[in-house]
């Protein structure tokens, strides 16, 4: 089946904030923010800015009735600066007016006096001066130290990986309407209405039960809208408090790219070991994370990128220390990967380096180290791996020796067009790595008349989350899926909820639906018993609208079977709670089960170069992926191939761009380029893989959102191989063959055009 929001989002029915109709009385917002980086804020001046038609109030920290703080892990972010500002783009002050063109016109009005400081925007710089969000964390499994003495090969070097715009269609924003006894009620465009619920809390000093957070869809968030959407709520439900009328802001997109957070920014140092046989015996790595100026969600997503050191391989020696370093850049935060593909990437660039120097394609050097069941991750987890199944079942689909043949053909006959393959597999654990986000609630009520509605923690944004809920219901049911309806996420329905990341939504909130659901048919099978003189409720189903008796369809319908239980007074709703079972982690030995399960795929990526302009065109993404067992094979490859081409782009042409000043250059969609319909490859295939394997997702139906992002890194390492190619065929008045004295081209993503132009006729 079909997206269930598909028809209204053609017809543009759907619903997002924008659409909310406003009540009389709106009042708009808007910011204004610091211009400079890092600096001493003297004062603010706003007395011009009051004088503005239409402006109603312009606050300041001074005026927060609660507390001016909104860091969700570190209490280090506050909502609106008040004596420094720590990157371009913090929030000073908020004008409130009658109209949104009112509030933006009295911004520019405003001024302030700042004392510039010292502005660190480099990772390196800030760890050489000790500026660290937290203390370091490291993993540790065997002695990679002692076995580096031992190695046949060794290699180091470093890598670079830049940042990446999240772009969701929607930008931030917010609609705060006050309700009765001094309440707020909020309509945020965020994945994670309790931490937005929490953080309007504490700057309003309301108890949450004062607080209702209510979503009905995302145009998209990517992790963009985790933590970071807590900002412009808590500016609405500020002035709300303050004045007790309705205020909304909407980000202009210049302002959401020029305030909001990025991918992490990551340069890292490694050193792999491999033996005679190009096993990977031993691998050290250090990772450098460029945080921002406040924590954010730093710390989780560098450990996420510890958990994912490895990828898709067993190294029995490993030692991974990662550092959140402190810069005066606007907080980084979650993006798709949640800092897995940084540190899958330096891997990758290890193996790269050792397959150059070797003379052996990396594809070899995967292969041979491809983690197998039993096998240990470095964080103690044991492995229940599909990685070389992936790879064997994809060889069978796409023969990737054939598809290498056909590059190296083409480019012994081509000197300004060289082709590029690479192969990328993908091993991705799937829960929270803090142990207590991992659970989540249902509410499910059956009605008179037989239709069924569903509230959950789970937030729409695009990724098919309430198709797959209400999939749950119906199938629980026995109904058609125009019987049940999701409604929105909503704080006083469901309360203390995890946000939509991790891509454990649908399990989480999937499993909860499916245990509420489960307790009602129970309830109603045991006033069929009776109904339909069945000796038990377990002879009995309910199927296609009807109850079934030992396979074979009564006269008994759901309406029927329904009205009758209620008129029994049988319950009717159930709230359920779901927690993951058998996972934990203790970072005080760094050793633990923290994951539900693994998803895993192997992908095989062509490219085409054209050496003489630097530009590129992927021509194929052919991937072997670890579906589980499909609930939704539509919803599912449309993650997949989204989750491919975001993962293309942060690799090739999506470049983030701070001057040394901590200004955003790459400030507008002119300046920063994502993949558009040109730019896609012209071919993804995506193949089920088989498997009987059980595991803990919903119906065995794994999770999709962020593996498939990781198959985009091997369009890295394809193009770079089309530059070797190139390189390594002296041609008229070119530069000599780098792979004859074993040079190795630096790791620098993403791989533009101009970098690529700069590594075809330089050596970098």
């Amino acid at each position: 089946m079909i997206n269930i929001d598909a028809k209204s989002h053609l017809r543009g029915e759907s619903v997002y904030l924008d659409d909310i109709p406003l009540l009389e009385g709106t009042l708009f917002a808007c910011v204004y923010d610091s211009p400079f980086a890092h600096g001493k804020l003297k004062s603010v001046d706003i007395s011009e800015a009051e004088k503005c038609d239409g402006v109603v109030k312009i606050i300041l920290a001074k005026d927060l009735i609660g507390e001016n703080q909104i860091g969700g892990i570190l209490p280090d972010e506050p909502l609106l600066a008040e004596t420094e500002v720590h990157f371009c783009g913090m929030p000073i002050a908020v004008v409130i007016a009658e109209t949104d063109e009112q509030a933006r016109y009295a911004v520019k009005k405003i001024t302030a006096d700042i004392e510039p400081l010292e502005v660190i925007t480099d990772e390196r710089v800030a760890f050489a001066k000790g500026s660290l969000i937290a203390p370091p964390k490291k993993f540790v499994m065997g002695d990679a130290e002692k076995t580096f003495a031992d190695c046949e090969y060794v290699f180091e070097g470093q890598t670079y990986t830049n940042g990446q715009e999240h772009l969701y269609i929607e930008t931030q924003g917010a609609y705060s309407v006050p309700s009765e006894q001094g309440g707020i009620k909020v309509y945020s465009s965020t994945q994670g209405p309790t931490a937005v619920q929490r953080a309007i809390s504490k700057v309003t000093n309301l108890p949450m039960h004062q607080i209702e957070v209510d979503v009905t869809r995302l145009g998209g968030g990517f992790g963009g809208k985790e933590d970071q959407a807590n900002a412009w709520a808590c500016i609405c439900a500020v002035a709300t408090q303050i004045l007790r009328k309705p205020v909304k802001y909407a980000l202009h997109r210049l302002e959401d790219l020029r305030m909001t957070g990025k991918r992490h920014p990551y340069s890292a140092d490694y050193k792999i070991g491999l033996d005679k046989d190009l096993k990977i015996v031993a691998y050290e790595a250090v990772f450098y994370q460029t945080a921002g100026a406040s924590a954010d969600l730093s710390p989780p997503v560098l450990e996420r990128t510890l958990f994912h050191c490895t990828n898709s391989y067993f190294v029995p020696n490993v030692t991974a220390m990662a550092y959140s370093c402190r810069t005066n850049l606007p907080p980084n935060t979650a993006f798709r990967g949640f800092g897995g593909p940084q540190g899958m990437f330096v891997i990758e660039s290890a193996i790269a380096h050792a397959a150059e120097k070797l003379g052996v394609t990396a594809a070899e050097i995967q292969r041979r180290n491809l983690i197998d069941d039993g096998d240990e991750f470095p964080y103690g987890q044991k492995a229940e791996s599909d990685a070389i199944t992936s790879w064997t079942q994809g060889d069978s689909a796409y023969n990737y020796s054939k598809l290498q043949n056909e590059a190296d053909e083409f480019n012994a006959s081509s000197r300004y067009f060289k082709k590029g393959v690479a192969m990328m597999p993908v091993c991705f654990g799937i829960s929270f790595t803090k142990t207590p986000m991992n659970q989540a609630r249902s509410l499910v009520h059956v009605y008179t008349d037989g239709s069924v509605a569903v509230s959950t923690g789970a937030v729409e944004m695009g990724q098919g989350v309430n198709t797959k809920i209400a999939q749950v219901a119906a199938n629980m049911f026995g109904l058609e899926i125009e019987k049940v309806k999701v409604h929105t996420t909503n704080t006083l329905r469901i309360a203390n909820t995890s946000p939509t990341a991790a891509s454990a939504a649908a399990d989480l909130n999937g499993k909860a639906t499916q245990m509420a659901c489960d307790a009602i048919r129970k309830r109603l099978l045991e006033v069929a018993k009776d109904l339909v003189e069945a000796e038990n409720i377990e002879d009995l189903s309910l199927e296609s609208g009807f109850v079934h008796r030992n396979g074979e369809r009564t006269s008994l319908d759901w309406k029927t079977l329904v009205m009758d239980s209620h008129l029994q007074r049988v319950n009717l709703s159930e709230h359920s709670h779901y927690a993951t079972p058998g996972i934990n982690f203790d970072w005080g030995t760094a050793k633990g089960h923290p994951f539900a399960y693994h998803v895993y795929g192997t992908a095989v990526v062509g490219v085409t170069v054209d050496c003489l302009r630097g530009r590129y065109e992927v021509d194929y993404v052919k991937c072997c992926h670890d579906f589980g067992s499909s609930m939704n094979t539509s919803v599912d490859h449309g993650q997949i191939e989204g989750g491919i081409v975001q993962g293309l782009g942060w690799m090739t042409m999506e470049e983030v761009v701070y001057d040394a000043q901590g200004k955003l250059r790459s400030n507008a969609l002119s300046t920063y380029k994502v993949p558009d319909i040109y730019s896609v490859p012209k071919e993804i295939a995506v193949l089920q893989l088989e498997t009987s394997r059980e595991n803990l997702a919903i119906f065995n139906s794994k999770a999709v959102g962020e593996p498939p992002l990781m198959y985009g890194i091997g369009a890295y390492f394809a193009i770079r191989n089309a530059v070797k190619a190139f390189k390594s065929s002296p041609y008229e008045g070119g530069v000599a063959a780098a792979s004859a004295d074993g040079v190795v081209l630096s790791f620098d993503a993403p791989f533009t055009p101009e970098k690529l132009l700069m590594n075809l006729y330089f050596e970098i």
